[in-house]
């Protein structure tokens, strides 16, 4: 286990700032209702999204939960929020040690990514008396993560762990990465580098394709994941809308993702929210008053659409369900 000294970030690693509000920047535009296009089989043109509110402190990791309510982590009061079917708000669970990304293990444990200032890992966080640390043994800030049916955990590290002040810089050049976690063994592995911003991660219903969001890339990237659990190399899935061009380069704002149950691909970008088909083909994208950052399906049939971002959360009535073998 490695000793750290972090400092604490709050909200995605390495976000585009072209869609993102930090210093200097204009404040975020008002969280409003939209419309959505048709796009079909996906979502009924004119459908209302939905504001359910736009104050919260932080908004990543978005999962269904158990009963049919979606949970997500605010950041800056270091918590994880509910938000039931009605749209009634409240504390799921507080003191998180900084949580990103959630995830469901197949024994009901709920796993989160977590980047607090005591200790930077993958690790169980509830029920309460299960916590436990899964791995700590990687370089750099973790951001998002899917958990397989066998329990093999997959999550991104797009940006390196901040400096403490006076500290001494790494001795090697940070790398963005995709690591993994086989199950049981308490080990993360590299298992895929080269993306430029390896952001939001999943995994295709049958589990024979990881997704990869690039914040400054062009393309949506796949990768086929093989029996050991390691990734093949990796290739463009799709091409996303909207991107941008910037001195600092490509700027494509894509974050987290979300899959239906007929396996099309639901990316979170500073367009709004891309639907791809799952050979790939853009089908349409959900507008939304401010850039999304990540996105999962609930409700008790769930084909309810939740997306969150910038402080805000908003729901979508979808014609199809999430995928249903796992949270997410």
């Amino acid at each position: 286990m490695k000793i750290r000294v972090a400092v604490f970030f709050l909200g995605a690693v390495c976000a585009a700032p072209a869609f993102g509000q930090g210093p200097g920047q204009a404040p975020a535009p008002p969280a409003t209702d939209s419309v959505a296009p048709d796009i079909p089989g996906v979502v009924k043109a004119g459908t209302k999204v939905i504001v359910i509110k736009d104050d919260f402190q932080g908004t990543e990791g978005p999962i269904a939960l158990p009963d049919g309510t979606v949970a997500f982590t605010e950041g800056g009061a270091n918590r994880i929020t509910r938000i039931d079917k009605d749209g009634k708000v409240s504390v799921y669970l507080e003191n998180t040690n900084g949580s990103n990304a959630l995830a469901f293990d197949s024994k009901g444990r709920l796993l989160s990514v977590q980047r607090g200032p005591a200790h930077v890992q993958i690790g169980v966080i509830a029920p309460k008396g299960s916590e436990a640390t899964l791995a700590d043994d990687f370089e750099g800030n973790p951001n998002d993560l899917v958990v397989a049916r066998n329990g093999g955990a997959y999550f991104t590290v797009p940006g390196p762990i901040a400096q403490a002040r006076g500290s001494a810089p790494p001795a090697t050049p940070f790398v963005p990465a995709v690591y993994y976690i086989a199950p049981n063994s308490g080990k993360a592995v590299k298992v895929a580098d080269g993306i430029t911003n390896p952001n939001g991660i999943q995994m295709s219903p049958d589990e024979k394709t990881i997704y990869v969001n690039d914040t400054r890339g062009e393309y949506l990237i796949a990768m086929d994941v093989k029996p050991d659990g390691t990734l093949g190399s990796r290739r463009n899935f799709a091409k996303y809308e909207g991107v941008q061009r910037t001195e600092a380069g490509l700027v494509s704002g894509a974050d987290g993702l979300a899959v239906d149950n007929d396996g099309r691909v639901y990316a979170a970008t500073g367009a709004g929210v891309q639907v791809f088909s799952p050979k790939g083909q853009h089908l349409g994208t959900i507008p939304l008053s401010r850039a999304p950052q990540n996105l999962a399906f609930s409700g008790p049939d769930k084909k309810t659409l939740y997306i969150v971002g910038r402080n805000a959360a908003w729901k979508v009535q979808m014609l199809t369900p999430g995928y249903k073998g796992r949270a997410k």
